[in-house]
């Protein structure tokens, strides 16, 4: 399945891209060199421990260029009285009698522990191009709904900290 991304999710790729490439492969090389060069390999733990280390990094290289190759660009942009991404929903979830706050986000950015909800995810999918005060149906399943309540909706600017998952 191709990745929803935004141009600013392609950019960040792009740089780590770039960063394993040009900093971390040329680490990687060189403490393999090094581990290499303490002798009889068949013990050395310091060499399987580089030679795994610098296969990590590979890989990860190559499943960040796979997933820019398949991606699909989505825009962030909304309209001011709709949930859209990077904007942070305060939702009421009346089975709970709670209100949270999440921010929505695409699924490589998605981490509930931490707030970011992603498009993909039921409640995601739900709120997406609702207003205040719409009462919204998230589906779980086929078996399982809850409704929620919008009752706010901000424009949230990007954080430079913002993280690309790591799988």
């Amino acid at each position: 399945m191709a990745e929803r991304l935004t141009k600013s999710d392609v950019k960040k790729i792009e740089e780590e891209i770039e960063y394993r490439k040009l900093v971390v492969r040329k680490e990687a090389i060189e403490a393999v060199k090094e581990a290499r060069a303490q002798g009889d390999l068949s013990e050395n733990f310091e060499y399987y421990a580089a030679k795994k280390d610098k296969n990590k990094n590979e890989s990860r290289i190559r499943y960040l260029e796979r997933m820019l190759r398949t991606a699909h660009i989505v825009s962030d942009e909304s309209r001011d009285d709709e949930v859209g991404l990077n904007n942070t929903v305060e939702l009421y979830i009346e089975e709970d009698d709670e209100t949270e706050t999440y921010r929505l986000v695409t699924s490589i950015r998605g981490s509930s522990l931490n707030g970011l909800i992603s498009i993909e995810s039921p409640i995601g999918k739900a709120i997406l191009r609702h207003k205040v005060g719409d009462r919204v149906e998230v589906k779980v399943n086929d078996n399982y709904s809850y409704y929620v309540v919008i009752k706010s909706i901000r424009n949230t600017e990007e954080d430079e900290n913002d993280k690309i998952r790591s799988f």
